[in-house]
């Protein structure tokens, strides 16, 4: 498995002082470019539905618990101990299966984890096969990540090769958004489920 853009940053500026200040260096927003990229934008958007469809499927478990806990409560006075604790554990077993839905669906290592690499995780290694292939092209002894984090607090914008890397990709900065997928992209960062850490671009 690669590093991710954060952990390669970290590194990177860890290792700063080490470097031979004449080294050349770049920087890239890997949040800009990602967002300039179709496919990533398809399948950002097909996470977020299937997040959505999953967190119904748990909600409407919960909400028939709620509804036989309620039911229970007030049938309880008429029943007989023995059919009360019967009830009673079975409410409790439905709860238990709401839980373990719940977990199976959003914890680590879930099926949204595992859609998001299968959705995710070829994307972004484009993204890195091609920052590296630009490093290598370009002599750049290291390229930093300023996006989605304070890891730099200034950059200058000759040193920003994201639209050489979207060029790479064979994408353009802008042509992934049309007047309704900016709505659209608005909506989706207000409740992106799949990705709480996304920022606008800088």
């Amino acid at each position: 498995m690669k590093p991710s853009f954060r952990h390669i940053a970290l590194l990177l500026l860890l290792a700063l002082p080490l470097m031979a200040s004449a080294q050349k260096y770049a920087c890239v927003n890997t949040e800009y470019i990602l967002a300039n990229i179709p496919d990533y934008t398809r399948a950002q958007t097909q996470l977020n539905k299937q997040a959505e469809n999953l967190q119904k499927e748990v909600e409407a478990k919960f909400q028939e618990i709620d509804r036989l806990y309620k039911t229970y409560h007030q049938e309880a006075y008429l029943l007989p101990d023995n059919l009360k604790h019967k009830r009673e554990e079975e409410i409790a077993a439905k709860e238990r299966e709401a839980k373990e839905l719940q977990t199976r669906y959003f914890g680590p290592g879930g099926d949204l984890d595992r859609k998001r690499a299968e959705l995710m995780k070829p994307i972004q290694d484009r993204v890195y096969n091609a920052i590296e292939r630009i490093a290598n092209e370009k002599n750049y002894a290291f390229i930093l990540d300023k996006s989605g984090s304070a890891t730099l607090l200034y950059v200058n914008a000759k040193y920003d090769v994201s639209d050489l890397v979207l060029d790479m990709l064979g994408y353009k900065a802008g042509s992934n958004k049309s007047d309704d997928d900016a709505s659209q992209a608005d909506q989706s960062k207000k409740k992106d489920i799949s990705n709480p850490e996304m920022k606008r671009p800088k």
